[in-house]
C-alpha cells in the first residue's frame, strides 16, 4: 500500500448548512498529503427511523451546535481508521460503524460518520487522479439524471398554507441534460412572473422554490401548467409534474383510526382511502409522474392501498418509509408498497451502506432517486453519485440558491466531462 493511500490524519470542523445551522465538514489526509473533504446535509422533514443526528443541546446556536460530533471526528474516528487504505470504503466504514456501536448511530453520531465515509471516497478518487463519479461508478457510468425540480414549496419547507410539500417540474421531452436544465431554468423564472402578476409573494422557501399563500395544491399545480405552456413548451411531453406530499406531516391517529388532515384545503379526517382518492383524482387530471410519500411513514396498510391503486401509473416513492436503510426497503419489497425509493446519504450514515441500499432496490425492480437535504451545503457530491449509481434520477431543488446550483452545476461539467458519451433519458427513467 502505498503513502499515496495511507490515512493519516481526519480533521473536522463546524460550518454552516443552508438554513445558517451547524453542521460538519470532515477532511481526510494520505500520507502523501492526498484530501478529500466532504460536508454533511440535514433535513427539516425526516423520518422517524433514520440515523441520528448529533446534536450539542444548550444554548450555542440555539442547541443545534455540533461541537461533540466534530469532536467524535477528530479524537474517536480518526483512531479509529488512521493507517487504512482510503480505498478499501467498505472496510473504512464496517470500522466506523463498529466504532459507534449502536444500531441508530446515536453514540458518535450519523452527521460525523457520514462526513468521515464521504470524505474518505473523495481522498480515494484524488489519490487515483480520477473524478469522483468515475471512482464511484467506474467506466460505464454515463447517464445524466432527470431533475425533479422542487419550484413550489409548501409543507415544512414553507411558512404557507399549502398542504403538500414539494411542487416539481421534471423536464422529461429533452436530449441532453443541460437542455433539460435550460428549460427548467426558464420555467422557474416564469413561475415568478405568474405569481406577482397575481398578487402572490415571490419568496422562496429551503430548495429554492417559491412558497406563495396559495388556496390550494391544485392552484400550485394550474400554475406550474401555466408556467410551462408560457415557456413555449408543452405539458406532458416536454414536462411532467411531480409532488412530495410529506404525509408523515399530515397524519394523526384518533382513537386508534388513522387520519389525514389537508388544513390548506379544509378536509380533515381523511381516512387513508380518501386520500388514496385524493391523489388518484389529482392523477386523473394533471400529467403527474412521480408521488413522494403519499402516505404515512406509520400508514403501511395505506401504501398497501396506493400502491395497488396507483402503482401501475406513476413513481411512488419512499423516503420518510425507507430512509435509505435496506432492511425496511426489503419489507416494503416483501409486502409490495411504494415502487421506489428515495436515496438520502445522511439518513443512514454511511456511503456503503447507501449502496446496498441502492443495490436492494434495484434487484427487486424498484427505481432509485438520489436526493438532497433541506438543509444543503455547497458539496455537490450527490451529483456524482448520481452519475456513479446511474439511477437517473435526482432531486436536488429549484435553480437557486447556491447550494442547489452546485449540484446542477457540477452535473453540466460532468456532462461536458463525458461529451458524446453523455446520456440523457427523461422520461424513459420513469
Amino acid at each position: 500500500m502505498g503513502k499515496e493511500f495511507r490515512i493519516s490524519k481526519l480533521f473536522a470542523y463546524e460550518v454552516l448548512d443552508s438554513r445558517g445551522n451547524p453542521t460538519l465538514a470532515v477532511e481526510c489526509y494520505t500520507e502523501d498529503g492526498t484530501v478529500g473533504s466532504a460536508m454533511v446535509p440535514s433535513g427539516a422533514s425526516t423520518g422517524s427511523k433514520e440515523a441520528v443526528e448529533l446534536r450539542d443541546g444548550g444554548t450555542r446556536f440555539m442547541g443545534k451546535g455540533v461541537r461533540k460530533a466534530v469532536s467524535n471526528v477528530n479524537e474517536i474516528l480518526a483512531e479509529a481508521i488512521v493507517g487504512m487504505d482510503v480505498r478499501e470504503q467498505i472496510a473504512i466504514d464496517k470500522r466506523l460503524l463498529f466504532t459507534d456501536g449502536t444500531d441508530n448511530k446515536s453514540r458518535i453520531g450519523a452527521n460525523a460518520i457520514l462526513g468521515v465515509s464521504l470524505a474518505v471516497s473523495r481522498a480515494a478518487a484524488n489519490a487515483l487522479g480520477i473524478s469522483l463519479f468515475r471512482y464511484l461508478g467506474g467506466s460505464n457510468a454515463n447517464l445524466l439524471p432527470t431533475p425533479l425540480m422542487n419550484v413550489i414549496n409548501g409543507g415544512v419547507h414553507a411558512d404557507n398554507s399549502l398542504d403538500i410539500q414539494e411542487f416539481m417540474i421534471v423536464p422529461v421531452g429533452f436530449s441532453c441534460f443541460s437542455d433539460a436544465l435550460r428549460a427548467g431554468v426558464e420555467v422557474y423564472h416564469q413561475i415568478k412572473s405568474i405569481l406577482k402578476s397575481k398578487g402572490y409573494s415571490s419568496a422562496v422557501g429551503d430548495e429554492g422554490g417559491f412558497a406563495p399563500s396559495l388556496n390550494t395544491n391544485r392552484e400550485a399545480l394550474d400554475i406550474l401548467s401555466e408556467a410551462i405552456e408560457r415557456s413555449g413548451y408543452k405539458l406532458g411531453s416536454n414536462f411532467a409534474l411531480a409532488l412530495d406530499v410529506a404525509a408523515s406531516e399530515l397524519y394523526y391517529e384518533d382513537e386508534g383510526a388513522k387520519f389525514y388532515s389537508l388544513p390548506g384545503e379544509k378536509r380533515e379526517k381523511l381516512s387513508s382511502e380518501q386520500m388514496v382518492e385524493y391523489f388518484v383524482d389529482l392523477v386523473e387530471n394533471y400529467p403527474i409522474v412521480s408521488i413522494e410519500d403519499p402516505m404515512s411513514e406509520y400508514d403501511w396498510e395505506g401504501w398497501e392501498l396506493i400502491t395497488k391503486e396507483l402503482g401501475s401509473r406513476v413513481q411512488l416513492v419512499g423516503d420518510d418509509l425507507f430512509v435509505t436503510n435496506s432492511k425496511i426497503v426489503r419489507e416494503g419489497i416483501r409486502r409490495k408498497v411504494a415502487n421506489a425509493v428515495l436515496i438520502k446519504l445522511n439518513q443512514v450514515g454511511t456511503l456503503s451502506e447507501t449502496l446496498q441500499t441502492v443495490e436492494t432496490a434495484r434487484l427487486s425492480g424498484y427505481r432509485c432517486i438520489v436526493s438532497h437535504r433541506s438543509g444543503e451545503t455547497e458539496d455537490s457530491f450527490i451529483a456524482d453519485l448520481a452519475v456513479a449509481l446511474g439511477v437517473g434520477q435526482i432531486k436536488t431543488g429549484a435553480p437557486a440558491r447556491s447550494d442547489r446550483n452546485a449540484k446542477y452545476n457540477r452535473l453540466l461539467k460532468i456532462e461536458n466531462v463525458l461529451g458524446e458519451n453523455a446520456v440523457y433519458l427523461g422520461r424513459a427513467v420513469f
